[in-house]
């Protein structure tokens, strides 16, 4: 037993993974004794941020997507992430579902069915709170939130990743081998490697810390609702236990039994739980809102993607300052998606991986804000929910509140809540799977992580998650974890620069790709 104990622990790089948790644990120390100095801090500096960088964050995100058309639609688009003879490891529905699972997580949940509250709160200048210009600006906001580029940002880094492990059959998954082509052998294996993996693994730690303990929320409000309970620390306890041993067993089967499997039930589950409302709910309601929405999104989608509020002096408007927070909280979670979509990539072409992420959440997003938020607004409407008042003082309640509207509210809350721990269980099971891919020394171009390995990340993430939430040290870290994008955008452009030079540097767009031996005499004769 002994032995076999020592031989998993050997599978750990303990370079990067303690000083990770030593980081992980210095910074929610004050957090837990300075609670509110901290976070008054904390948003301190994002409000210097948003004044200083928040055109710079609108840029990144746009250069991000012009970098992932780019790269779709040239040569590059049509090198193979594998052997050009592989068939996908996936089908593209699987595919599809596991990229979907892990983009929006039970996130969606909670932005679909209120985030427009904020927007028609405090809606962009000129436009009257509460009015209906306001309402149709925050469900638009809301499916703008899961556009284009925010998986961009997810996915940027999925080349350089995909083509190291896939292509050039590199045994680590990490950052700085993506970057070795940039910067050497001395950096990429020395303390500048190092320092580059650290920033990556503290991010993502903090990152699903605070999702695990946002996402509990999600199913505490509606299971009090439901059992007529309060709210207390004991029953988030419960569900965060629950939760874990959901995720933990998923990741511990891995992508094929595991993550696959939930990942295409939860498209299922997830697509009736909408019809379901349809049909006992204001079903007409809905897809006529819905229409218009997108209608309103795509007439309006320049403005919101380059909006800054620069003639109000005076104040901030809520699109303005969220902007630039979920673009950087997405920059915290980038390298996760990436190194999880080049993970499960092999056989797909690079323009097949951009775009599946581009637009298979993006599609799904929009759908799921259109039903859960139309259902929200026809209820604000009709004076059933008095949901803008709810959510002024606490914004969660709203969503029991309005489930509970509809006729057999205890089916739809059920079947709400049922959907929402499989999604935060696909994205908690690919974030262990993804770090102790990341973590482990084993040759991830030919194996999988050590089961081992992903049940001490799954035990690492639940004991943060649960003391912050013990501490209420969530909101700090939820700041702070948007701030920790920054780094991560430099590391973001410095991998889509390595995968560039990698392909040029191996011709891939002409000993890479799917083709037929006609094409490929033709491809050596132009470049000759």
């Amino acid at each position: 037993m002994e032995n076999k104990k020592t031989k998993n622990l050997k599978l750990i790089d303990h370079r990067i993974f303690i000083p990770s948790i030593v980081i992980m644990v210095l910074i929610s120390i004050p957090f837990a004794l300075y609670e509110d100095e901290s976070l008054k801090l904390l948003n301190q500096i994002f409000d210097q941020v948003v004044r200083v960088f928040k055109s710079g964050y609108i840029w990144y995100a746009i250069i991000l997507a012009a970098a992932g058309f780019y790269f779709a639609f040239s040569k590059y688009g049509n090198v193979v992430l594998g052997d050009p003879m592989e068939k996908p490891r996936f089908s593209l529905f699987e595919y599809a579902s596991i990229l979907i699972a892990m983009g929006l997580g039970s996130t969606i949940m909670r932005t679909g069915m209120i985030e427009w509250t904020q927007v028609a709160i405090d809606p962009p200048s000129g436009v009257d709170p509460r009015s209906s210009e306001a309402l149709l600006w925050g469900n638009a906001y809301s499916m703008f939130m899961w556009s284009i580029q925010v998986f961009a940002i997810f996915v940027m880094a999925a080349p350089a990743i995909g083509y190291i492990i896939h292509v050039r059959k590199k045994p680590l998954m990490r950052i700085s081998e993506a970057c070795r082509s940039i910067f050497g052998d001395k950096f990429t294996d020395g303390l500048g490697g190092k320092i580059l993996d650290i920033i990556f693994l503290v991010s993502i730690l903090a990152g699903a810390a605070v999702t695990l303990g946002l996402g509990a929320p999600i199913i505490t409000y509606n299971l009090a609702a439901l059992l007529n309970i309060e709210q207390s620390y004991g029953l988030t306890l419960t569900v965060t236990i629950v939760w874990v041993v959901l995720f933990s067993l998923s990741a511990y089967l891995g992508i094929e039994k595991g993550i696959k499997r939930l990942s295409t039930l939860n498209i299922y589950l997830a697509g009736a739980l909408a019809l379901f409302i349809m049909m006992i709910g204001p079903g007409v309601f809905i897809l006529n809102y819905f229409t218009e929405s997108v209608g309103f999104l795509l007439s309006h989608y320049i403005d919101l993607s380059f909006y800054t509020n620069a003639l109000d002096l005076e104040g901030t408007t809520y699109i303005e300052s969220n902007v630039v927070f979920w673009f950087a909280y997405s920059a915290t979670w980038a390298m996760l998606h990436s190194v999880f979509a080049a993970k499960i990539s092999r056989g797909r072409t690079i323009k097949e991986m951009i775009l599946t992420y581009f637009f298979a959440p993006m599609l799904i997003s929009w759908v799921a804000t259109g039903v859960l938020g139309g259902l929200g607004v026809h209820r604000y409407l009709t004076g059933e929910v008095a949901v803008l008042d709810i959510v002024t003082e606490d914004a969660m309640a709203a969503i029991p509140a309005i489930l509970s509207s509809l006729p057999l509210s205890t089916v739809t809350i059920t079947v709400f809540m049922i959907v929402a721990i499989i999604f935060m269980t696909t994205t908690l099971d690919s974030t262990t799977y993804t770090i102790a891919s990341y973590t482990g020394l084993r040759n991830m171009s030919k194996s999988e992580p050590s089961k081992y390995l992903r049940l001490i990340v799954a035990a690492v993430v639940t004991i943060f998650a649960l003391v912050l939430m013990r501490i209420g040290g969530l909101p700090p870290l939820e700041v702070l974890s948007g701030l920790m994008g920054i780094p991560i955008i430099i590391v973001q452009f410095f991998t889509i620069y390595a995968a560039k030079k990698m392909m040029d540097e191996d011709k891939a767009w002409i000993t890479n790709i799917r083709k037929t031996t006609k094409d490929q005499e033709e491809n050596w004769r132009k470049s000759s």
